[in-house]
């Protein structure tokens, strides 16, 4: 009997290990990334970064909590629990990617914009169409169209921006036919299917999430391959890489410089997230100064959360935390940058 209960026993432990290392929780841990040497993603003129010194973009890393490691988060310092919720919205995993994916690169293009235009290097901007984000559950183009899927025409019309996509849909009814062109794994296809009425609406459309999708053509080729990193929050210092080889190399002297920040195509250094682990990888990669966004805190912001502080403030309290050296540099455009290294 005593053994028939040892057994029982050893199988419950077995069963409560099982479950506290791999069953699923609906959190994410976000906990310090690393800090990647920016000359490994980018070419220029078909020439690497071999200067001494490098910039490094900056990430978090993000995990599916275990009941084990939800529990281990809450003994471990930069550690922040994420509800999904919270992190997806309403999101699938694969929609979720996705978009990580066109921010990305939405975020090189904009970087690509802003050191060509301050370089004086010559740049076109080319409108490819419709990204298609997510598809609705009661989109007729839900069978044909994908995430990732670029429309360029509709009807045999294209536009220029995604509202005037919308603007034309507008004008047609609820179950009225189009034809849709779009390009699928770079094939061209085309599908025709009826509109439907828009959640929570009166008015027609082809149920899909869209944004505009372009990309910047250069006379000096530039080449960004980023591999499965996403999001936006590395358009700071992709500029500052791109602007430093256009001009010869002299901002970085040997530094090792390290940084974060959205680029919007005017030169304006947006907040992110995450960004006292973004520290915390730049440091333990031996980077001397960190460009964090200065973004302004609004009388809405503090209302919103009483507690609230920006990147910068944000960014030197963990720098003091860890007692790194690091420079914490605020920055509030493309400009300050540069100017700071200038110095």
């Amino acid at each position: 009997m005593k053994k028939h209960w040892r057994k029982i026993g050893g199988l419950a432990i077995l069963l409560l290990l099982l479950i506290g290392f791999f069953l699923p929780l609906p959190f994410y841990l976000e906990t310090p990334g690393t800090a990647e040497a920016l000359n490994k993603f980018v070419t220029v003129d078909g020439k690497r970064d071999q200067r001494k010194g490098r910039y490094m973009l900056t990430t978090v890393a993000l995990q599916q909590a275990r009941p084990l490691t939800y529990l281990w988060s809450k003994t471990q310092p930069f550690t922040e629990v994420i509800s999904q919720a919270d992190l997806m919205g309403d999101a699938s995993s694969r929609t979720y990617d996705q978009m990580q994916t066109y921010y990305m690169q939405s975020s090189i293009n904009d970087a690509i914009t802003v050191a060509y235009r301050r370089a004086g290097a010559n740049y076109q901007q080319k409108y490819l169409g419709i990204y298609v984000m997510s598809v609705l559950a009661n989109s007729k183009f839900k069978s044909k169209l994908a995430i990732g899927d670029t429309v360029t025409k509709i009807d045999g019309h294209t536009f220029k921006s995604a509202q005037q996509f919308i603007n034309y849909v507008k004008r047609q009814r609820v179950g009225q036919k189009v034809t849709v062109t779009y390009m699928h794994k770079k094939q061209i296809r085309t599908t025709t299917q009826p509109l439907v009425k828009l959640p929570g609406t009166k008015r027609p459309g082809l149920g899909i999430t869209l944004v505009d999708h372009s990309k910047v053509q250069t006379d000096i080729p530039v080449k960004v391959a980023v591999g499965d990193i996403g999001g936006p929050s590395a358009g700071t210092m992709f500029t500052l890489e791109i602007y430093d080889q256009l001009t010869g190399g002299k901002l970085r002297r040997g530094r090792k410089i390290a940084g974060t920040g959205t680029m919007d195509t005017k030169g304006n250094v947006g907040a992110i997230g995450g960004i006292d682990k973004k520290v915390v990888a730049a440091s333990h990669a031996g980077a001397t100064i960190f460009f964090a966004p200065d973004d302004p805190v609004t009388k809405a912001d503090k209302k919103a959360d009483p507690n609230y502080q920006n990147n910068y403030t944000v960014a030197k309290a963990a720098a003091k935390r860890i007692h790194s050296k690091i420079k914490i540099v605020p920055v509030k455009t493309f400009s300050d940058v540069v100017n700071y290294l200038k110095k």
